[in-house]
């Protein structure tokens, strides 16, 4: 699990295929690498991928041709988002995340608002259900709060300080991110079809 508190930003420096799959070295930059295992998870730009091989201020993953064919940002070399996996005695400042990537969006406008900017994206139509005006969401592994929602798209307001610390800076009209839903607003969902199901068994 993660939160969507950015620790650090890393970049991928190598993009090795392997069959289908690629193999990514990531340089870690900042982010204290000193209680981190084999086998460990780390988000990069919101995709949870396992460490397989770790140094002081790098490591490398694998990664599928599945998780390739439905996320954005891991097929070349680029800055990204980094977080380690949630321990239970951290702080969660953002919101739960499973670094499983629900699809991926992209950017309609970027505009600055004085200090702030606001971020206008657009969502794949099958998850824009789950996207709610001051909801949760997680764009390229960082946790962020809904303003406004018009069918598909939503908006979100960026501060300083998230700008100064993840990439998403850089975006620009037309970049696509990767987008992961709030859990709880699927657990609703479910919860409420299982219990139309229920009682459509009970009437019959």
């Amino acid at each position: 699990m993660f939160t969507g508190i950015i620790q650090s930003v890393g970049a991928i420096t190598q993009v090795t295929p392997i069959g289908n799959d690629v193999q990514l070295a990531i340089s870690t930059h900042q982010l204290d690498m000193g209680d981190v295992q084999l086998g460990d998870s780390i988000a990069v730009n919101g995709v949870c991928l396992t460490v397989i091989t770790l140094g002081a201020s790098h490591f490398e993953a694998h990664v599928s041709k599945e998780t390739l064919s439905v996320t954005e940002g891991l097929q070349y070399a680029h800055p990204v988002n980094l977080e380690k996996a949630l321990r239970l005695s951290d702080r969660l400042g953002g919101h739960l995340m499973s670094g499983h990537v629900d699809g991926v969006g992209e950017v309609v406008s970027f505009e600055s608002l004085g200090e702030c900017w606001q971020l206008n994206l657009r969502a794949p139509h099958a998850i824009s259900k789950y996207i709610t005006v001051k909801g949760s969401i997680c764009v390229d592994g960082v946790s962020l709060t809904v303003n406004q929602v018009i069918g598909d798209e939503f908006s979100i307001n960026l501060i300083p300080h998230t700008l100064e610390n993840t990439t998403l800076k850089w975006l620009k009209a037309g970049s696509r991110i990767n987008l992961e839903v709030d859990q709880i607003a699927r657990y609703v969902e479910r919860m409420t079809l299982w219990e139309q199901e229920s009682a459509s068994v009970s009437n019959e």
